[in-house]
């Protein structure tokens, strides 16, 4: 689905064919976007986690907009695949949320994705921390704002993490209907069990008309097929290329340490610098 309107990705969620989800995958810069697009991806998830480990910060409501629409610009700048970004809380307020998505749809974003974390934030995801949810009503008026911001420019998702915190399936679809009702055009109810069971159970649950999205993190066993089969639109592989980078690193610098060098035969090869230098020049350039 190469076309970057919010209008094209709105039809394409609710129409796409089931079992057959959207995938969007985590892209912090232009090298994984442009491996994303020849993959197939339908779409690009700029990842508040992604964007602050590559700036060497935590996930915590550091990062400002600029921040993630430098990021937006620079993967956009290789493919015309739409541009999910996700802005946590959206800094937890309503003036920040209208002032982000704004600067992110100047900056060539499709869509928004924002959650009901109390601020500051804390990834779902950290074993030291427990999440805790903003109110209802919060995340509502942000989103209207927005809508009142940009009109129908931004696809908006909203995401409750009320399973993170423990709050329950009641309180997730609760959650979800007033965030429809003020807005949103899809709907995330994060989970992080690790058999999958809740995630397809919320799908068993969902009688809202809008599509459900999924971020299926802690149960990568359970394939995009299935979700799809049981009613998801969007499926968000939200930071397994960062991970792969950071293992394939890693992996070269312990092989470098073994062997004093990089062209060891003791595992994969590297790119050439021709492919680095491609990402860039997509064409061919006469250096004068």
């Amino acid at each position: 689905m190469p076309e970057q309107s919010a209008d094209a990705l709105r039809l394409a969620m609710r129409t796409r064919e089931r079992g057959r989800p959207l995938l969007a995958v985590g892209a912090v810069n232009a090298i994984a976007a442009r491996l994303a697009a020849e993959g197939g991806f339908d779409a690009l998830w700029v990842s508040g986690l992604e964007v602050s480990a590559a700036a060497g910060l935590p996930d915590a409501n550091v990062l400002g907009p600029r921040d993630l629409a430098d990021v937006v610009t620079s993967v956009s700048r290789v493919t015309a695949l739409p541009v999910i970004v996700d802005v946590d809380n959206a800094g937890g307020a309503v003036t920040t949320a209208e002032r982000t998505s704004a600067d992110l749809l100047r900056a060539g974003a499709t869509a928004v994705c924002v959650e009901d974390s109390s601020y500051p934030k804390c990834n779902s995801f950290s074993a030291h921390t427990s999440q805790g949810l903003a109110s209802r009503d919060l995340l509502c008026r942000q989103l209207q704002t927005i809508r009142k911001s940009v009109g129908d420019e931004l696809v908006l998702i909203a995401r409750t993490e009320a399973l993170i915190a423990g709050a329950g399936l009641e309180t997730a679809r609760d959650r979800a209907k007033a965030y429809a009702e003020a807005g949103a055009d899809a709907v995330l109810i994060h989970s992080k069990d690790t058999t999958g069971q809740e995630a397809l159970a919320v799908a068993r649950a969902w009688d809202i008309d809008l599509p459900l999205v999924s971020v299926p993190t802690a149960f990568p066993g359970v394939t995009a097929q299935e979700l799809g089969a049981a009613g998801y639109g969007l499926c968000i592989y939200a930071n397994q290329l960062s991970r792969a980078a950071l293992a394939g690193m890693r992996g070269a610098i312990r092989r470098f340490s073994t062997a004093g060098t990089f062209t060891s035969s003791l595992g994969a090869p590297l790119a050439s610098v021709g492919d680095l230098l491609a990402i860039g020049e997509p064409e061919a350039v006469s250096c004068l």
